[in-house]
C-alpha cells in the first residue's frame, strides 16, 4: 500500500506510517496511491480524483471537505474523512488573538516601535469586557470561542442552523445576531448557503465600527463589499486567517484596504495540533486496514 502525504503534516508522521506500507510526499506518484493525506491546499477535483485510480482513502487532517469532490469520490467508493476534533482549540486561539491584536493594535505599536515612532497617543485601545461577540456557527471550534470569550467577561450571541439552544451563548436570527455584536466570529463551513453571507447587505446590518474576525473560509465573505465597508469605516478591523485562494491572488481587494490584520491561513498549524491530526490519521487509517482484514 503507497501512502501519499500531500500537504504538511508533523515530520513524525512518515515513520508513525511506515508500518502501513510505503509513505512518500512524491506528487507525481498520485496513480499508485491507496491512501491521501491532504489539509487545506491539495485540491480533490473530479480530475485529481481520475488521475488515482487506485485511490481508496482520503484524510483531511482538518475540519472542512470544501477542497474534496465528495459526490465523484463517492460514485468511486472513495472513503473521504477528516479530523474536526483535532484543530479546535487551535483554530478558537487564534480568533481571539485576532481579536486582541485587533483592538490592542498590536501591529502598528510594534511596527511604530521598529520604524522609532512612539504612538502612546495615537493607539487607543479598547477591551474586549462586556461586549458582545456574535458567533456565526456554534461547532466545536465556536464553542471553543464562546468558552474563552466569556472568561474576558463578553456577552455571546450566536446563530447557526443547525443548533436550537447553547449553555454558552443566546441563539438568535442571523439579523438579531448582526445588530447586537461588537464583534463578529465566523465558524462555519463553506456551503452554497454560506457562501459570501457576509455581503454587502448584511455588512450594512451589523453596528457601525463592528470589528469582524474569520477563521473559517474566505469564501463566506463577499471582499470587494468587506473591503469598501473598511474603506468607509463601516467595520472598523477585517481581521481574517483564511482566503478564497492560498495565497490570495494579488489583485485581492483586501490586500490594499485600511485596517485589515492578515494570517496566511495558520489556524490549524500548532505543533500540538499538527500532533493531534497524526493521531488521528494514524487511528483512522488502523481501522481502515482492519476492516480490510
Amino acid at each position: 500500500m503507497l501512502i501519499l502525504i500531500s500537504d504538511a503534516f508533523d515530520p513524525s508522521l512518515p515513520d508513525r506510517l511506515s508500518s502501513f506500507g510505503e509513505v512518500t510526499d512524491d506528487k507525481s506518484r498520485l496513480a499508485e496511491a491507496e491512501i491521501v493525506l491532504i489539509r487545506s491546499k491539495t485540491k480533490c477535483t473530479r480530475e485529481y480524483l481520475d488521475s488515482a485510480p487506485k485511490l481508496k482513502m482520503i484524510i483531511r487532517g482538518g475540519v472542512g471537505l470544501d477542497n474534496v469532490d465528495r459526490d465523484h469520490a463517492g460514485q468511486r467508493g472513495i472513503i473521504v474523512d477528516n479530523t474536526p476534533e483535532a484543530s479546535s482549540v487551535a483554530v478558537a486561539e487564534l480568533a481571539m488573538a485576532l481579536m486582541l491584536a485587533s483592538i490592542n493594535h498590536v501591529v502598528a505599536g510594534h511596527n511604530g516601535m521598529v520604524q522609532g515612532k512612539w504612538l502612546k497617543k495615537e493607539l487607543k485601545r479598547s477591551e474586549l469586557y462586556r461586549k458582545t461577540l456574535g458567533l456565526i456557527g456554534i461547532g466545536r471550534i465556536g464553542g471553543e470561542v464562546a468558552v474563552r470569550a466569556r472568561a474576558f467577561g463578553m456577552e455571546i450571541v450566536a446563530h447557526d442552523t443547525q443548533v436550537d439552544s447553547s449553555p454558552i451563548a443566546e441563539i438568535l436570527p442571523l439579523d438579531q445576531v448582526l445588530a447586537r455584536a461588537d464583534y463578529i466570529s465566523l465558524h462555519t463551513p463553506l456551503t452554497d448557503q454560506t457562501r459570501q453571507m457576509i455581503n454587502a447587505d448584511t455588512i450594512a446590518k451589523m453596528k457601525q465600527g463592528v470589528i469582524v474576525v474569520n477563521t473559517a473560509r474566505g469564501g463566506c465573505v463577499d471582499e470587494a463589499a468587506m473591503a469598501r465597508a473598511l474603506e468607509a469605516g463601516r467595520v472598523r478591523c477585517y481581521a481574517t486567517d483564511v482566503w478564497t485562494s492560498d495565497p490570495p491572488p494579488a489583485d485581492c481587494p483586501l490586500l490594499g484596504a485600511p485596517n485589515m490584520l492578515m494570517a496566511p491561513h495558520i489556524g490549524a498549524s500548532s505543533k500540538e495540533n499538527l500532533l493531534r491530526i497524526g493521531d488521528l490519521v494514524v487511528e483512522k487509517i488502523t481501522n481502515y486496514v482492519n476492516k480490510r482484514k
